[in-house]
């Protein structure tokens, strides 16, 4: 994750790649084969719908979980707001996370472009998420949080909200850098409670070179995508490691830790640190897939499940869905069958 132009040209193209599928027009979609890129999904009036990175916010809804079709995008027109904010920013919008509460749709989402920590979440609402509803209506709330290069030594990008057991809205985000971070929100879940009360949830230390100015450049400590979930009295941060976005060379992986706080400190199964490193690896590249990783962890139906993208050798490695039913163990750690 250099800044070279070449390297930038690169990821972009096999980014674009990976949201979209082959040029031209949109692929086609099969229960085996669903294009998507950081997908996170949620349940509405009998239906599914996947959000993930896409022009304004990809869109798919299914009856089933398996069956996917598109639907329209959420930011339409693309905030004026984020493209004065993030140089760069044409639209192309990262790594969305939902949650339903007090009964709203909150859509969080993620401004940047690649390489840079010149980024933003903002957030939009709605009372539904089914078009066909005389309620559907996305409005976009604007900015939460944003880092500026050579201020910042972290990354406004990936956001995940957890609300904790006294009902407090908590948001993970962040990407390299000096790695994950909590933060927490004020009621109406749409700016920071206090912006100068911050947690350290991962950070990998190990990595860092020292060769690089942290203020300005993204560093070797390769830790983002947060995702925050409760089970069993614990709280499970699950992260991506290393490298997305590469085609056939990525290298993504996803780890776990846990918590009884929201806050941290978070451990791995070996009783290390996350935040010097620790992670207990539950997901990593297969036979069919490289680069397994960004996931969210949801309940339906009382099964908890879990929903990554990695780059498919069958499909000359763009970058597709996939989901796993999650089974505990009994020292309580989750367990993923690729």
């Amino acid at each position: 994750m250099k800044k070279t132009s070449i390297l930038l040209t690169v990821m972009a193209a096999i980014f674009s790649m990976a949201a979209y599928g082959q040029a031209p027009g949109r692929p086609a979609i099969t229960p085996e084969y669903t294009p998507v890129h950081d997908p996170v999904v949620a349940f509405c009036d009998g239906r599914y719908y996947m959000f993930s990175t896409g022009m304004g916010i990809s869109v798919m809804s299914s009856d089933d979980m398996k069956n996917w079709s598109f639907e329209k995008q959420v930011l339409d027109p693309i905030p004026e707001w984020a493209v004065k904010a993030v140089p760069g920013y044409n639209g192309h919008t990262w790594a969305p996370d939902i949650i339903y509460h007090n009964g709203l749709w909150y859509l969080y989402y993620s401004c940047s472009t690649f390489a840079s920590n010149g980024s933003c979440i903002g957030v939009a609402t709605n009372k539904t998420l089914n078009p066909e509803s005389p309620d559907f209506k996305w409005t976009d709330h604007g900015m939460i949080i944003q880092s500026v290069p050579n201020r910042d030594k972290w990354n406004a990008i990936d956001p995940n909200i957890i609300i904790d057991e006294e009902g407090t809205p908590w948001m993970a985000f962040g990407s390299f850098w000096d790695g994950l971070k909590i933060t927490r929100l004020d009621e109406s879940m749409l700016k920071l409670s206090d912006p100068q009360e911050w947690h350290p949830l991962w950070h990998r230390p190990e990595l860092m070179s020292g060769k690089m100015d942290l203020k300005s450049e993204p560093g070797d400590g390769a830790v983002e995508a947060p995702f925050i979930f409760r089970h069993d009295g614990w709280y499970y941060l699950f992260a991506s490691l290393d490298l997305c976005c590469r085609g056939e060379n990525s290298n993504y992986k996803v780890a776990v830790a846990r918590s009884k706080s929201v806050t941290g400190p978070y451990l791995d199964r070996d009783g290390k640190l996350a935040t010097n490193g620790g992670g207990t690896i539950v997901a990593q590249s297969n036979d069919r897939y490289v680069g397994v990783g960004h996931c969210a962890v949801v309940t339906f139906d009382g099964k908890d499940y879990i929903f990554m993208h990695g780059y498919d050798k069958t499909r000359r490695y763009n970058s597709m869905l996939i989901t796993r039913q999650i089974v505990w163990d009994k020292d309580g750690w989750p367990i993923i069958n690729l």
